[in-house]
């Protein structure tokens, strides 16, 4: 397993722990931008295969999140995570001038970096988005129509098919296994609209990587996002039998090996 090292920011709610998969010679940036009640650690996996790439990789626990401040799974507004996120990659670009930068961005970590690009896509080379938590996802509606939102975790077993990513799940003390908090339900709603309304993501190349059995974020409302937010360079990868987590499906090998054979049609495209 690569190594590692942690750096500590100051976010725009506390501090933010900034995982770096280091690579002493890369030739391009990955950020990576988990999703909702997990945290960067998680992604160890794709890390490895991003610097056998050539990638430097760096990936946030965001606010609430992991070892980050703030009350777990509370999220008031995403647009600080945003704000947060372009800390990291000033961080990423302070240590590797001049590299391109990909962003990565996973469900609740889709809507981030989606909304990144809305805002700071002149900087990006590319964003890949898995599962993303975009256009017509029905569950926060849902929930804020109640008086109480219950206690209902996120099945381990919706995330793959894989038993072993379920049981390591489960067993993870940085995970948040309690309910959905109804601050953070309040700021998905309004940052889907926000993102919904933010307009197209212009000549940044796009990966939508997603499983067809995803019941987390079921594949047609996120369809909807993907139309309104895609650009000129749309790539669509959908994955009969995938549940919520492709980069950690019975089939990830396929999965990460569509991520790099993106990544190396837009590294040569830019150098031509």
């Amino acid at each position: 397993m690569a190594d590692t090292h942690e750096h500590v920011l100051d976010g725009s709610r506390g501090s933010i722990v900034v995982r770096e998969w280091p690579n002493r010679r890369p030739r391009y940036l990955a950020l990576v931008v988990h999703g909702y009640a997990e945290h960067a650690g998680r992604y160890a996996g794709v890390a490895e295969v991003l610097l056998a790439h050539g990638a430097a990789v760096f990936g946030p626990d965001h606010v609430g999140h992991g070892r980050s401040a703030g009350e777990r799974v509370v999220i008031e507004d995403f647009e600080d995570v945003v704000a947060d996120l372009h800390a990291v990659a000033g961080l990423a670009r302070a240590a590797h001038p001049g590299l391109p930068l990909v962003l990565i961005g996973h469900s609740m970590g889709g809507l981030i970096a989606a909304r990144y690009a809305q805002l700071h896509g002149a900087g990006l080379a590319a964003l890949v988005l898995s599962g993303p938590v975009l256009g017509d996802w029905a569950l926060p509606r849902r929930l804020l129509a109640l008086d109480e939102i219950p206690d209902t975790p996120i099945s381990p077993a919706a995330l793959s098919r894989d038993p072993a990513v379920g049981a390591a799940y489960a067993a993870d003390p940085l995970v948040w296994h309690g309910p959905m908090k109804r601050p953070t339900v309040e700021a998905f709603a309004r940052m889907l609209d926000t993102v919904s309304d933010g307009g197209d993501i212009g000549p940044v190349p796009l990966l939508w990587l997603h499983g067809d059995d995803d019941r987390l974020v079921p594949l047609a409302g996120s369809r909807v996002g993907i139309r309104a937010l895609r650009g000129k360079a749309l790539t669509e990868r959908v994955y009969p039998g995938a549940r919520h987590e492709v980069f950690h499906e019975t089939n990830r090998v396929d999965v990460l090996s569509d991520l790099v054979r993106f990544l190396d049609e837009v590294f040569t495209f830019r150098d031509a």
